[in-house]
């Protein structure tokens, strides 16, 4: 397990710190004058850049913890990039965090230790093709609410929440599969796995409708909405359907750890995308 669990925790480092770059990044853009050229607008595009490739490089860390730890507890971690957000913003960015803020830093942490001490490690019960056509349709029906929170609420408040919790479900559906993606010994074969292509559709569906939902409601509310559903709702899957499971006489631990950990992700929620101002 602690491989794993080392790389369920490299993804959370990797999220943190992409967003620090990405918001040093657009700062720097936006301290620009108008129409500057191109040339002026290199460091700020870099490292904005070099921030999405930690976003990608956390996906495989991620994925890789996947294999064998259950959802319960590596969308908990990754969740806890926050906290590493909030650390890095700290050291790099000049903020200052309040009381509740440290607090919650402290209960991630111990979160995180009572759910890798009760989980159960092991590989995702096998749940055959079925299971990969019906994560492709759920992106249909993230796609609906998508269209629903964009063209068919007014109310931008409304519509951000609505946007907030299909980002939430889509991102809690790249989970959920690259928990049961097969993965054959020639790689390019991954390319004929359904499943795949249900990962690939939830991402880009779940990282669009998230800035969607940035543009139109306050980065709290919408982080604090995204984290709750991208946690819960994989796990919930993993725990009924997908074989995953903690150890005897913890499941108590593993509750109180996740309900820590959820809690106090969303505590830090205003950290998760640092203003750019």
């Amino acid at each position: 397990m602690t491989l794993s669990l080392l790389g369920a925790l490299a993804a959370a480092i990797a999220y943190g710190a992409a967003t620090i770059l990405q918001a040093i990044g657009v700062r720097r853009l936006s301290a620009l004058p108008s129409d500057p050229g191109w040339r002026a607008r290199v460091p700020g595009a870099s490292m904005y850049f070099w921030g999405l490739l930690l976003d990608g490089l956390g996906f495989v860390f991620s994925a890789a913890a996947l294999r064998t730890l259950p959802l319960f507890l590596v969308e908990s971690a990754v969740a806890s990039s926050v906290a590493f957000t909030a650390v890095l913003a700290v050291l790099f960015l000049g903020v200052r965090l309040r009381g509740r803020e440290i607090g919650a830093l402290v209960g991630v942490v111990l979160g995180l230790a009572f759910l890798a001490v009760s989980a159960h490690e092991g590989p995702a019960k096998h749940v055959g093709h079925l299971a990969g056509w019906m994560l492709l349709a759920a992106a249909a029906v993230v796609a609906a609410v998508i269209a629903t929170g964009w063209w068919a609420v007014r109310d931008a408040g409304s519509s951000a929440l609505t946007l907030a919790a299909a980002a939430g479900a889509g991102f809690g559906m790249v989970g959920v599969a690259a928990r049961i993606l097969f993965i054959p010994h020639d790689w390019w074969r991954l390319l004929g796995e359904v499943t795949f292509w249900a990962l690939v559709a939830h991402g880009v569906l779940a990282t669009v409708c998230y800035g969607l939902a940035l543009d139109r409601g306050r980065t709290t509310t919408v982080a604090a909405v995204t984290f709750a559903i991208e946690t819960v709702l994989p796990a919930a899957i993993g725990l009924a359907f997908l074989g995953d499971d903690v150890r005897r006489h913890l499941a108590i631990v593993a509750v109180l750890g996740f309900a820590v950990t959820l809690g106090s992700c969303v505590a830090l929620a205003s950290r998760a995308e640092p203003d750019p101002g």
